[in-house]
């Protein structure tokens, strides 16, 4: 593959490697480069030459933000059938990454949100480096927190996914090993040697141990009570009011998460709260065709196109979402986006 292609593909020794190679935006993944890495890693599944499967990124700035959102926009404005193609094979390959039946070793650092969550956290192990900025920002955008995220931020700690389905919070490194997204944490300057360990190491435990350094101590313990009793309500309205009754020393965290709340799809936010509901008790199939549902109905709708078009193409920061409040939404409306899809339900064979 040319060196400059959007994502590169080598075998080294023991191990087959992934490059994100899109550092100018950020490492967003393309339907091009979804469909490349599920073919390519579908291909090394079956290799006995390929031991394990390491994923890196170029640049110091993110990992993978997600998926290109401006291409994923287009698409759906003109070109539906062709976008929902583009979720079915993402979706396709964060369960093909997710059963996995080789070691698959994610080297991730700065931001990481998104589909750079859908091709790393699925995996057996995720070393940090010390700039991560671990977020699920969907909401934000009329979006919905998709790529397994049903499935993951359930099993998060406490009411800990529910928050970041929610308001978009990011997480630091020391953050993300106390909750269990991050496997282990390394400098960032030492991932390529530790590259070369992986691919020569007959044990890839013993080579990242190598490598491993201590995390940063976590922050979010210390608001884990606050988030644990304002994110326990059975309704987004529930969790708004807990959040401005809250009192103490966290008075004004939760009057500022309130308000990071209110600037967020009202419809997004019911979608999102149902996935923690539905999701904790789901397998990660289920969880994934879930997701496919709702995105197949986000993308007949309003928000999303509006979201992107407010926060990333004129930067307005002034979506006119379609509902005006969370009371604007009803509950009939929320079961639709969940509701089966017949003939069209996302196939993962």
């Amino acid at each position: 593959m040319a060196p400059d292609a959007d994502v590169l593909f080598e075998t080294r020794g023991r191990a087959a490697i992934v490059t994100l190679n899109r550092p100018r935006a950020l490492n967003a993944l393309t339907t091009a480069m979804v469909r490349a890495l599920h073919a390519q890693l579908m291909e090394w599944r079956a290799d006995a030459g390929v031991e394990l499967v390491v994923i890196r990124a170029a640049g110091e700035r993110a990992f993978c933000v997600g998926g290109d959102i401006r291409e994923v926009r287009e698409l759906g404005l003109n070109h539906y059938a062709e976008t929902i193609a583009f979720f079915r094979v993402e979706y396709a390959l964060n369960a093909l990454i997710k059963r996995f039946p080789k070691p698959y070793v994610a080297l991730i650092d700065g931001l990481v949100m998104g589909g750079g969550v859908g091709v790393s956290v699925h995996g057996s192990h995720r070393v940090c480096g010390e700039r991560l900025a671990f977020a699920m920002p969907e909401t934000g955008i009329g979006l919905f927190p998709d790529v397994g995220a049903t499935y993951v931020l359930p099993r998060l700690p406490g009411r800990l996914g529910t928050y970041l389905a929610l308001t978009g919070a990011r997480l630091g490194r020391g953050d993300a090993a106390w909750c269990g997204i991050a496997t282990h944490a390394a400098p960032r300057a030492r991932f390529d040697d530790l590259v070369e360990s992986l691919a020569s190491a007959p044990d890839p435990d013993a080579a990242i141990q190598g490598y491993a350094v201590a995390p940063e101590p976590p922050a979010i313990p210390a608001l884990m009570p606050t988030i644990d009793r304002c994110f326990a309500g059975p309704s987004v309205e529930a969790i708004v009011e807990a959040l401005r009754q809250e009192a103490g020393e966290l008075a004004e965290w939760a009057s500022e998460t309130a308000r990071t709340l209110a600037s967020k799809s009202p419809l997004s936010l019911k979608i999102a709260l149902r996935q923690m509901q539905e999701g904790k008790a789901a397998s990660f199939e289920e969880c994934i065709r879930i997701e496919f549902r709702i995105v197949c109905r986000v993308l007949q709708g309003h928000d999303f196109y509006e979201g992107v078009r407010a926060l990333i193409l004129d930067k307005d920061n002034r979506p006119a979402w379609t509902h005006p409040s969370l009371e604007a939404v009803n509950e009939a409306e929320v079961d639709r986006f969940f509701a089966p899809l017949g003939h069209d339900e996302l196939d993962l064979p």
